[in-house]
């Protein structure tokens, strides 16, 4: 298992605060999220509405523009991603920082190849002919374990399966080279055996190129077992923040709770514990 960098931080985050103007009054999304990342994979875990998502999508400059973002700093590589200009964060977007979003169906354009597709996020951000460009994309989804990738070049979404979809969706964010890769559910739409075949990917890449990795995720034993850190968030804040390997030492009751709740083999647990939520996790 890779170690966290002694180097400076890749991303710094403090404070952030992600919120939403409603009829009704303000929803206050993420509460002041704080946490540093090297080079290194950091699991972000939570259940639905958590506000875990929306962490990453804040850094990754994709929430919507009604959306009010405030932090006493969000720096990558130096960087202030709040006071940059719109064109300099499209820049950094896709070239240095990359994100694979949960479910391909919804991600890739139903009307543009893959091979496309792949080739159009590349020319964004670097000069390259043609052949070039197509060399380079056969490559990545060779990279990402494709079989046949000239075959699968020339798909539509719609002709491969999920789990070769969410690889398209990885070779993708990964042709240009980024320094940093959020990755949002990655495996929660696919077969357990196909997870494992992604994260594997995911594992390989970000050895071999040192990049950082934020793994968004609701499967705390998926994220345990693949992160070197873990931030479980509630109600739009870090409530807990541990080494994987100390999870089963967590202190937050409410990390303690989502342990409990899982399935254990060679025990009789039925029916499994329901979390009993606390009105005081959410201050």
């Amino acid at each position: 298992m890779s170690t966290v960098s002694k180097e400076a931080p890749l991303l710094t985050v403090d404070d952030l605060r992600v919120s939403f103007p409603t009829r009704t009054g303000v929803i206050e999304a993420v509460r002041g999220v704080s946490f540093t990342l090297g080079r290194e994979r950091l699991g972000i875990v939570g259940e639905s509405g958590s506000g875990k998502s929306q962490t990453g999508r804040a850094i990754m400059g994709l929430t919507p523009q009604h959306a009010q973002i405030t932090a006493k700093t969000l720096n990558f590589a130096g960087r202030d991603l709040l006071k940059i200009s719109n064109k300099e964060r499209r820049d950094i977007r896709g070239k240095r920082i990359g994100m694979v979003l949960q479910d391909p169906k919804y991600s890739l354009n139903p009307v543009m190849t893959i091979g496309r597709q792949i080739i159009e996020t590349l020319k964004t951000h670097e000069k390259v002919s043609a052949a070039e460009a197509r060399a380079r994309t056969i490559a990545m989804l060779e990279a990402v374990q494709i079989r046949d990738p000239e075959r699968v070049f020339a798909l539509y979404p719609h002709e491969v399966s999920g789990g070769m979809g969410q690889r398209v969706m990885i070779a993708m964010m990964l042709i240009c080279g980024p320094e940093l890769l959020i990755a949002d559910e990655p495996t929660s739409a696919l077969d357990v055996t196909v997870q494992l075949e992604v994260l594997g990917i995911l594992d390989k890449l970000v050895a071999e190129r040192g990049m950082g990795l934020i793994f968004v995720s609701h499967d705390l034993r998926l994220v345990s077992s693949f992160c070197d850190r873990v931030l479980v968030m509630y109600a739009g804040r870090v409530v807990e923040e541990l080494p994987s390997a100390d999870l089963s030492k967590a202190q937050h009751p409410y990390t303690q709770g989502l342990l409990n709740c899982l399935p254990t083999i060679g025990t009789d647990r039925h029916p499994l514990p329901v979390l009993d939520r606390k009105k005081e996790w959410a201050l």
